[in-house]
């Protein structure tokens, strides 16, 4: 997996994929993109719903940048929150150490425990934060009924990676989601969003983050 560091227009590092011709993160802003889809329209939204715990799940733990913002953000709050990631090809240690998030957002201490966990098992990583790093295939997951509260589903582009996008993996997050639960993901594909409304989820359009015109958010309806 041939892997080269950028900055992106925020500062913030994200890394390119050259087998894929595909970055991890927005060029215009790894950080403002990662805050804006899955922090500003999927966590803070749900937590509007006044959950005292919210189950995360993520497809994509790839650079923790995610993991982080949604660490930063419990500890600024108080939030409880359980938190799974599902990556199937985690970074090397030689790259992820090179990655700013940490200086950035003031956690260096964070963001370097979060990538040194061990894989496949759970871990209190603050008093109101736990994780488990799942390395696997999504295909090989298998997710109990209504046991996530919020998926941020944050694989790599459906042109670049379409297995991940396929009506069969978006119904097994609708099953896997609870009554009430949000899917929050940065694409806004006409074919997600009609795939998704098959499905059974309501779906949003919402504004993008920057150089991004928009994104989509899917609630499974009460």
């Amino acid at each position: 997996m041939a892997i080269e560091i950028i900055t992106t227009t925020d500062g913030s590092h994200s890394l390119f994929h050259s087998g894929l011709n595909e970055t991890y993160h927005s060029r215009h802003g790894a950080i403002q993109e990662s805050a804006h889809v899955f922090i500003e329209h999927g966590l803070n939204f749900l937590l509007n719903k006044g959950l005292t715990r919210v189950r995360i799940f993520e497809v994509g733990f790839g650079t923790g940048l995610n993991a982080l913002l949604t660490l930063q953000t419990s500890q600024q709050i108080q939030q409880t929150i359980d938190y799974v990631s599902v990556e199937a090809f985690p970074l090397e240690q030689s790259v992820y150490t090179q990655l700013n998030y940490g200086k950035q957002l003031q956690m260096t201490e964070e963001f370097e425990k979060l990538h040194d966990l061990d894989w496949n098992t759970s871990h209190v990583l603050a008093p109101n934060f736990t994780i488990k790093k799942v390395k696997d295939s999504l295909h090989s997951l298998v997710l109990e009924n209504g046991s996530v509260d919020l998926i941020y589903f944050d694989a790599f582009a459906p042109d670049k990676q379409p297995d991940m996008w396929t009506p069969d993996v978006l119904q097994s997050m609708f099953d896997a989601l609870s009554s009430g639960g949000v899917f929050v993901t940065y694409c806004a594909k006409g074919q997600l969003k009609r795939d998704l409304k098959s499905i059974g989820f309501e779906v949003q359009t919402l504004p993008g983050p920057p150089g991004k015109k928009e994104m989509t958010r899917a609630l499974k309806s009460l």
